[in-house]
């Protein structure tokens, strides 16, 4: 695959420092962090090594990755080996993709709120889930899923929503029984909207009367109850947009989505298309056109650019996929051995020992073809072999830079 001309990271090199005085001191810990890493990716400032081919002896340079989970370089095989954990997990049945997300008035505090509001956002998700699925009236059966959260639109707005994967069916209330779904059917998406509204906005209510929602700028007025109370009010009686895709055509399928939804950031490197007189030119998909088009493109001054990327940062230590159900942390292992028995199957999908060894770079290679990032392109046949470890701060120039 062809390396991208333009990068993320040529952005914030550039105009990295113009954003940083223009939004001090508004600027956060993490976003400042994240800035730093995207910097100096893959540059001399983090040290590296020199490689040597041990058939032809051909030399390359390989600086290190900064490893931060909003880089753009950075979550190739970090995505490749969660997708490997999980191919394990999968059952055979039916998959459902459910996307809920909030109105904007919602999104606005969220982010000036990220860490408790996007904890809201999943817990009100889960509840929904799992409570609509147990009612007998529905599914009645216990179930499992996981649910990933993006923050961002396509011309990188704030909007936050949550992908869920949930297998079409469940375990029994006594556990002895896998209770299947519909065909193609899931769960009454009308009935999902109008729980997880009331669930959120109760969760948000309580989180007011707390103290623990904080208020800034235009939004300043609502650390008034009077206020808050009249903006949260046209919101109860909307709906909220909650909808479940298509189902999928199979395990190969799901697996094709969690590898390309799981790890991603709010904009990827191969959309850049080039940065002239401080503006930055971008595609994007239009999601609301009918029938869908081609990409357009949008253009944003750099500094504003910078502005939006660093909207999408996430707290420190905040888990942007969690499992819930028979897909929880806990006791995972148990319930998918007895949602297998149930189903008269067994693991099909075996996780593959990685073939790049721990000591190649998690960032480079191609995950999806297995290719050893080891393996010499000059000549095709011989292995890299490190001959030399550069220090962070040394850079040299001697050897063509192909890290």
């Amino acid at each position: 695959m062809d390396r991208p001309t333009l990068e993320v990271a040529d952005i914030f090199r550039r105009y990295g420092a113009v954003s940083r005085e223009e939004a001090s001191p508004s600027l956060s810990t993490a976003q400042r962090r994240v800035m730093a890493a995207i910097e100096t990716c893959r540059t001399a400032a983090l040290g590296g090594h020199v490689e040597q081919c041990d058939t032809c002896g051909q030399q390359r340079i390989a600086y290190n990755s900064c490893r931060n989970r909003h880089c753009p370089k950075c979550q190739a095989l970090a995505r490749a080996a969660w997708v490997e954990h999980r191919t394990a997990e999968l059952l055979e049945c039916d998959y459902f993709h459910v996307v809920f997300t909030v109105p904007e008035p919602i999104a606005a505090i969220a982010l000036q709120n990220k860490r408790l509001v996007y904890g809201i956002l999943f817990r009100a998700t889960a509840q929904t889930l799992q409570t609509i699925a147990a009612d007998p009236q529905h599914l009645g059966a216990a179930i499992g899923f996981f649910a990933v959260l993006h923050t961002w639109g396509q011309t990188l707005v704030h909007h936050p929503h949550l992908h869920c994967v949930v297998p079409g069916g469940g375990l029994s209330p006594d556990g002895t029984r896998w209770i299947a779904s519909r065909p193609g059917f899931f769960l009454p998406v009308r009935v999902l909207s109008r729980l997880f509204r009331r669930l959120l906005l109760e969760q948000l209510d309580t989180a007011f009367e707390a103290g623990t929602l904080h208020f800034g700028g235009t939004l300043r007025a609502l650390e008034d109850r009077r206020a808050w109370t009249r903006y949260l009010a046209p919101m109860r009686h909307t709906d909220w947009v909650v909808y479940a895709k298509r189902p999928f055509a199979g395990p190969p399928q799901v697996l094709d989505y969690v590898g390309r939804y799981t790890h991603r950031v709010a904009i990827s490197n191969d959309r850049v298309r080039d940065i002239e007189h401080d503006q930055v030119r971008f595609t994007y998909k239009d999601s609301r056109a009918d029938p869908p088009q081609a990409p357009k493109t949008m253009t944003l001054a750099a500094t504003e650019f910078i502005r939006r990327f660093l909207w999408h940062v996430l707290p420190s230590g905040f888990h942007r996929i969690r499992y819930y159900g028979f897909l929880g942390p806990r006791h995972r292992a148990e319930k998918l051995t007895r949602c297998r028995q149930l189903l008269g199957s067994t693991p099909s999908i075996t996780t593959p020992a990685d073939p790049l060894g721990p000591t190649d770079d998690p960032t480079r290679g191609d995950p999806r073809t297995r290719v050893s990032p080891r393996l010499c392109t000059a000549c095709g046949l011989g292995h890299l072999i490190v001959i030399e470890r550069l220090p962070p701060g040394r850079h040299v120039s001697t050897i063509p830079d192909t890290s």
